[in-house]
């Protein structure tokens, strides 16, 4: 059966010359269905950020793209070339970080990178070369006779990152990358992230931290049940659920009534946020704050705070895997 049609909300500014592109793939293992039809255009020079919950396919996706896994239907090619029949064309121009940081500990940093450069057959001068310039730019040199067994969580990450750099690749895949890292560590990552972009490699991005793709994609696709189900940039992601109204009220006696002066306002029933609090979403509506109040003081509720502010893409992201009359 042929798969359901993403719900598409992308103004177009980034979809000329795609250099990822995967259409109608498929994948089973065994009576798992991991991929079901999933389509994906990634720009050039951009970062995609493929959001899902556990289980959509995303890691499949990536797996298939990056040469590693052949799928059961479908195409996709990477660069201009296909990831099955020019296998060897995609790998020479990609780039792959997995969530787990491959790297031998019982090496230095700096030897970890040599030893990379060496089986990617870089002679020995060009990898020494390439191992020390990388342990520059990404601020690792301090530590690049340290053996890897003593660095931090995020010098790990950050180390198996650069590993996937010594070729320069066209195509750089993160499968969450960030997985398990302190604030301060996701950061480091993120800014390296970017540098790389600034330099044109494109960065597919798979990751389970919203804030994540807010900060670093400039468009996302969301997965679920193995295919792609909403594509966008954030804002306009966020735009399709409209507005995120939240109220406090002087009296949570009055939580009933106010309720059903935001459901008039509204047209959908509110969530219950806290005590004495509510939120409602105003899908394709505009208020005034003079508005919410009168029709608040009607019903004899008076408003401690009253708060109008875009949607979260944690919101967004719910909505879209909860609600699958949205990409119908």
């Amino acid at each position: 059966m042929a798969a359901e049609t993403a719900y598409k909300v992308h103004s177009g500014g980034f979809m000329s010359d795609p250099i990822v592109v995967a259409e109608g793939l498929y994948k089973s293992f065994g009576e798992t269905r991991a991929l079901q039809g999933l389509d994906l255009s990634v720009p050039r020079g951009t970062v995609c950020g493929v959001l899902g919950p556990n289980g959509a396919g995303k890691t499949t996706a990536v797996r298939i793209l990056a040469t590693l896994s052949d799928p059961d239907a479908g195409h996709a090619r990477v660069a201009g070339y296909d990831v099955v029949r020019e296998a060897g064309e995609v790998r020479a121009r990609i780039g792959l970080a997995g969530q787990h940081a491959a790297v031998d500990e019982k090496l230095t940093g700096r030897g970890n990178l040599r030893m990379f450069a060496r089986l990617s057959h870089l002679s020995r001068r060009d990898a020494c070369r390439r191992a020390d310039e990388l342990l520059e730019r990404f601020g690792l040199m301090g530590a690049a006779d340290r053996q890897v067994a003593g660095y931090s969580g995020g010098m790990r990450r950050r180390l198996d990152l650069i590993t996937s750099l010594i070729l320069r690749p066209e195509v750089l895949f993160l499968d969450e990358p960030t997985t398990g890292l302190d604030p301060r560590s996701r950061g480091e990552i993120w800014d390296s992230v970017r540098e790389l972009v600034a330099d044109g490699t494109t960065v597919l991005l798979t990751t389970q931290y919203l804030d994540e793709a807010d900060q670093l994609a400039h468009d996302i696709a969301v997965v679920d049940h193995g295919r792609v189900i909403a594509t966008g940039t954030p804002d306009e992601l966020k735009a399709t659920i409209g507005d995120r109204l939240d109220i406090e009220l002087e009296d949570p006696a009055t939580l009933d009534s106010a309720a059903t002066a935001l459901k008039a306002l509204a047209g959908t029933d509110p969530t219950v946020t806290g005590a004495g609090r509510l939120g409602v979403a105003l899908p394709g509506r505009s208020f005034r704050f003079t508005d919410i109040v009168r029709e608040l003081e009607r019903v004899g509720v008076v408003a401690a705070d009253v708060q109008l502010r875009r949607p979260t893409l944690d919101e967004v992201f719910l909505r879209l895997t909860d609600q699958k009359e949205l990409v119908r």
